[in-house]
């Protein structure tokens, strides 16, 4: 199909198209990869392929045509611009004119993923390896940092000069006093009861490997919590959008508040004086702002079993590791917070910290 239609297609060298299956509209690093690219060169023209992949009978149907969308995309793009595992990209044969961009949606490097993972039973198969060369036809790949090139070289089985350490752009939001300062507005009138409260913000990983996860027990005891710190905090839950609907905390109060759509992950981050999570990358992104941090989980040797990780998790993680929630609440509660550890951690996955990273990317594509 992607063949016949560049027979008849030529390639735009100012248009520059946007996908993603991780949701139905843009955001993250697209987003702001987007908003600077239109910053930057308004005559550009700008095309968008969102569909969040839908397990349905209908929703497979709704695919196949999302796929022809994206085959024609790709013949006349000067830049496809992807950030999560994307089909249609790796059962074609790319034009020497179109760059295809992967801007993969974590920072660092943590879990294994990709080719890394052959052999795992997260990972794919070497028969379906044969048929679908997953990762291929990337042109280029942005990262955080020179430390995690050999990660992504690995895991995307490819050379590491395509591998490009310039930064991650949806972290510029989280550097930017501007969009910090207006987020907290936002958040205070969304949720005035939280003026003089500090923020606990829950954010889990997404365990599976497809698009969707089933099930998810939240390894916290919710009441206790509220016991021990309602008084001086909230806590905000915000599960991975691969998570279904129907995984919640199965409680919403005053203490203790499910964020659906109200805001993203970055917004989140920004208004959190503490995160709680487990193995979610979220934590290199979070260390930016040079605030505490604390880990729990209770499956981590399944989950070394079933996918694995780049580093030793427990001695890279820049917080204390919990099992039990009591212990977590007596580390807030003695603050017993080593900031020189998660301000080591930053310098380390982020070769550049400055809040220009969509600004370098855009600059490298173009110049």
């Amino acid at each position: 199909m992607h063949g016949v239609l560049c027979l008849f297609l030529r390639v735009n060298p100012k248009k520059v198209t946007f996908a993603s299956y991780r949701s139905n509209t843009i955001e993250g690093n697209l987003h702001y990869l987007y908003l600077k690219f239109k910053e930057l060169h308004p005559d550009y023209h700008f095309h968008f392929l969102f569909k969040k992949f839908d397990g349905s009978n209908m929703g497979k149907v709704k695919y196949v045509f999302h796929m022809l969308k994206a085959c024609v995309n790709l013949a006349n793009s000067a830049f496809f611009i992807i950030d999560d595992f994307y089909f249609p990209v790796y059962v074609i044969k790319p034009r020497e004119r179109t760059k295809i961009v992967q801007l993969w949606h974590a920072s660092g490097a943590l879990k294994k993923f990709g080719h890394s993972t052959v052999g795992k039973p997260f990972g794919p198969s070497p028969f379906y390896l044969k048929r679908v060369p997953i990762h291929a036809n990337y042109s280029m790949v942005f990262v955080s940092c020179r430390e995690v090139i050999p990660y992504y070289a690995e895991a995307f089985n490819m050379p590491k000069d395509r591998i490009i350490p310039l930064g991650i752009p949806r972290t510029d939001a989280l550097l930017s006093e501007t969009f910090r300062q207006r987020t907290k507005r936002k958040f205070v009138d969304h949720f005035p009861e939280s003026r003089n409260k500090k923020i606990l913000l829950y954010a889990p990983t997404y365990r599976g490997n497809s698009h969707y996860q089933d099930t998810f027990k939240i390894p916290l005891d919710i009441d206790l919590m509220e016991r021990h710190l309602g008084d001086r905090y909230i806590l905000l839950v915000h599960l991975h959008p691969y998570m279904r609907q129907e995984v919640t905390v199965n409680r919403d109060s005053a203490f203790c508040i499910h964020i659906h759509e109200e805001f993203d992950i970055q917004e989140l981050l920004v208004i959190a004086d503490l995160l709680i999570t487990d193995y979610s990358t979220v934590m290199f992104d979070y260390s930016l702002l040079e605030r505490p941090m604390a880990f729990i989980a209770t499956d981590l040797e399944e989950y070394i079993h079933e996918r694995d990780f780049y580093y030793d998790f427990k001695s890279l993680i820049p917080g204390p590791l919990f099992k039990e929630t009591q212990d977590l609440i007596d580390w807030v509660n003695r603050e017993d917070f080593d900031l020189v550890k998660i301000k080591k951690f930053k310098h380390r996955f982020f070769d550049d910290i400055d809040g220009r990273a969509a600004e370098r990317i855009v600059k490298f594509l173009t110049g």
